[in-house]
């Protein structure tokens, strides 16, 4: 018995638009606290975006200088709306120099006293 993938792999929703690394979108997404819902907005720069049948993407946000990443996947019934705040131009299709560079300069090394 022979199953293809692609029979059960839901494409994206068609009003997300086409973005990548690099990108600022804001996210919508559906929120439930107790018996209320609301939308919570997630605003920052796309870090990756990955295709296929698990399709996701990952933005990452600083506020106060605390990093935050969130991955949303394309599927999920809670994302409302995607919308690109500014386009961005990469060099690589997963962007990790805002994850990898520390938010505070490493502290000076003094030179060794010499005897």
């Amino acid at each position: 018995m022979s199953v293809n993938l692609r029979e059960f792999a839901q494409p994206p929703k068609p009003n997300f638009p086409d973005f990548g690394a690099g990108d600022t979108v804001r996210v919508q997404i559906r929120v439930i606290e107790g018996t209320r819902e609301r939308l919570q907005a997630f605003e920052g720069t796309v870090i990756r975006v990955k295709k296929g049948a698990a399709a996701n993407f990952t933005v990452r946000r600083v506020t106060s200088g605390i990093g935050v990443e969130r991955t949303f996947p394309f599927n999920s019934p809670r994302l409302e709306t995607i919308e690109v705040t500014r386009k961005g131009r990469v060099r690589r299709s997963a962007s990790t120099t805002s994850a990898a560079s520390p938010v505070a300069p490493p502290a000076s090394r003094k030179p060794a006293a010499s005897h």
